[in-house]
């Protein structure tokens, strides 16, 4: 029985003495195929067009690396410009009617919402579409009513481009989207010219019944958030809006701002319980998913392209493996009459290509770091001053870095195939002759 364990332990030392000897010769063969591979980059070419193509290359990567990583970093600048003004619009969870358009507050438990852990504060809001004039300028557009914690809220004061945020029992006050104040020519400044918001007048039947209800507001802030909402939103009392309305206490939507350390998850599934099945609940990017998805799409459509362009430049490391082949089959074939195996000799090229893509891509990085901080600081390239930044706004992020790190080296890997399978048919070529 000894025996028995005693020759199991002998054939188990054997095998893992066996295997470690396997481990040790496949890294000392990539040991030796890397050698070869930095000596065939670097070292001096029998001609200059060899060394001029294999830094055309280099070169080459480098450029579309930086290219590719600019174009992540600007559109993710946009992202991040756009969403920060949009949530100064829109609130971190929004409430609203899946059919209808208004309900009344007495008919939501708003004491139970407060009392969700992580809802820090709620605003009660109604809109509905309206015809505007002022000083003889009519536009079509959005009516909010918002009360006194709409701003607390969404932080809109942070917004504003002129006038300021005015309110008071004795006026009612308006705020206007920039593009609204654009086509109405609004001047927040002059507080003695209103801006009027008509409403067809649906409750109200009988020969004497007027066909408009109105509201007369004293324009007093012009904001800018996004396109969508600064052409088409203005803003005034919350009970205002509903008396134009013909209502008393209703609201289309509850606008929540939650604290700093609040799960959304959490707080969004006690909500669901509390207002059932006849309200919608979404989150910040569920309010602006379409947006954001089109912003998305542009980002890695733009990625593609490059991506595409890159490959184009590619061919430049094609032909330079090929011609290093063509150079270097009488050393190879040496190497494999002293025992090299083909597959080496095809890894040794691969190499290469790899290696030249890995300089051509840490290069980029470089570049592309160095315009980074340059646009960052300075904005070296503006924007027409009709938009909502003088500079493009650019940003980093780290997932960007490893999605451009894979995709140059599977082109690098694609570019670098052809040239290294065909350098064993080289060398067997060699061989016959």
């Amino acid at each position: 029985m000894f025996n028995c364990w005693l020759g199991l332990l002998l054939a188990v030392t054997n095998f893992v003495q066996y295997d470690t000897l396997l481990v040790n010769l496949y890294f000392c063969c990539m040991r030796l195929s890397l050698t070869i591979a930095l000596r065939y980059l670097f070292g001096k070419k029998s001609t200059q067009a060899i060394q001029l193509i294999t830094w055309i290359s280099i070169t080459g990567m480098a450029i579309g690396t930086a290219a590719l990583l600019l174009i992540l970093s600007v559109f993710n600048g946009f992202d991040s410009l756009l969403s920060g003004m949009l949530s100064h619009f829109n609130p971190d969870v929004k409430i609203t009617l899946k059919e209808g358009k208004f309900v009344s507050s007495d008919s939501i438990d708003l004491v139970s919402i407060k009392k969700i852990p992580g809802i820090g504060e709620i605003s009660l809001t109604i809109e509905e579409t309206a015809f505007f004039d002022y000083k003889g300028s009519q536009e079509v557009g959005i009516l909010k009513g918002v009360d006194d914690n709409f701003v607390r809220v969404t932080q809109l004061d942070s917004s504003l481009i002129a006038g300021e945020i005015r309110k008071d029992t004795q006026t009612i006050y308006a705020w206007c989207g920039s593009g609204m104040s654009t086509k109405l020519s609004v001047n927040p400044y002059e507080m003695f010219t209103q801006v009027t918001a008509y409403m067809p007048n649906v409750r109200q039947r009988g020969i004497m019944a007027r066909e408009f209800s109105t509201l007369s507001m004293v324009p007093t802030a012009v904001f800018s958030v996004s396109s969508d909402v600064d052409m088409q939103y203005i803003l005034s009392d919350f009970g205002a809006v509903n008396a134009l309305l013909g209502l008393e206490k209703h609201l289309s939507a509850i606008e929540i701002r939650l604290e700093p350390d609040a799960k959304e998850e959490e707080v969004i599934r006690k909500l669901s319980s509390i207002m059932g099945k006849r309200f919608s609940i979404q989150n910040r990017y569920q309010q602006d998913e379409h947006f954001l998805r089109i912003m998305n799409i542009e980002k890695w459509i733009s990625y593609l392209i490059a991506c595409l362009t890159l490959m184009i430049i590619a061919f430049n490391l094609v032909g330079s493996l090929w011609m290093i082949v063509l150079e270097k089959k009488r050393d190879i074939s040496i190497l494999q009459a002293m025992g090299l195996p083909k597959e080496a000799v095809r890894r040794i090229f691969l190499l290469v290509g790899l290696l030249v893509s890995a300089l051509g891509m840490c290069i980029g990085y470089i570049l592309a770091t160095g315009l980074y901080f340059a646009q960052k600081n300075y904005g070296l390239i503006a924007v027409p001053d009709s938009f909502l930044t003088s500079s493009y706004p650019i940003e980093m992020r780290a997932i960007d870095f490893l999605t451009v790190t894979l995709t140059v080296f599977v082109i690098g890997v694609l570019a670098s195939v052809i040239p290294s399978r065909r350098a064993g048919l080289v060398t067997a070529h060699v061989h016959q002759e």
